[in-house]
């Protein structure tokens, strides 16, 4: 497998149409796929107000719902990352804006070395207003050609999330050292650091 380095071509924008922080903190659940989700949930684990993300799978059926099926491209499962969030320190939006500027959204059913519709680019909305949000996003970045090329990305509803098996969660921090790591998965840490310097935190591991 050719191991090329993922990123996106321009730090994405703050988005116009967004959610307003909450008064009081709670827990909100955004579900993204950009990818493997190894890399995705390597990159929202250190966003400040993030308080849990969960590698798995959406856009199939729980039976299909296991690596070996999924990775057939038979399943209609995309590698996605489930992020927990509290509304009053982190918006949706800004979740978006993390999301595009960490993976290429142009890039149809695969990304970087990954190849099919698992590792297709997707945000799963789960109510109107995340619709809303995401809709407007990807019309505001279209307009003003952030990326050279269309954004393919799918904004589809949720009907389902199934945790990934164990070995896939916290894959990245677990295993630093493996190359798929180190020249896939490290630079969009990279990016989220340098470009979100302000929402960026140490993580170590569960």
């Amino acid at each position: 497998m050719q191991m090329t380095q993922v990123s996106a071509q321009a730090k994405a924008p703050v988005p116009a149409v967004d959610e307003t922080k909450t008064a009081k903190s709670g827990h909100e659940t955004a579900v993204f796929a950009g990818g493997c989700f190894w890399g995705t949930q390597s990159v929202f684990q250190r966003v400040k107000g993030v308080t849990a993300t969960t590698a798995g799978y959406s856009g199939g059926s729980a039976s299909t719902a296991t690596y070996a099926q999924v990775t057939t491209e038979t399943t209609g499962h995309a590698e996605s990352v489930k992020v927990v969030y509290d509304p009053s320190r982190l918006t949706y939006g800004q979740l978006l804006q993390i999301f595009f500027s960490v993976h290429d959204p142009t890039q149809l059913n695969r990304q970087g070395p990954d190849v099919g519709t698992s590792y297709r680019s997707a945000i799963f909305y789960s109510n109107d207003e995340q619709k809303k949000i995401a809709t407007a996003y990807i019309a505001q970045m279209e307009a003003a050609h952030i990326f050279s090329k269309p954004i393919v990305t799918q904004v589809v509803p949720l009907k389902g999330f199934y945790d990934a098996e164990s070995y896939h969660q916290d894959y990245a921090t677990n295993n630093p050292n493996n190359p798929y790591i180190m020249v896939c998965d490290r630079p969009k840490i990279e990016t989220l650091k340098r470009d979100f310097p302000e929402l960026f935190q140490k993580y170590k591991g569960e």
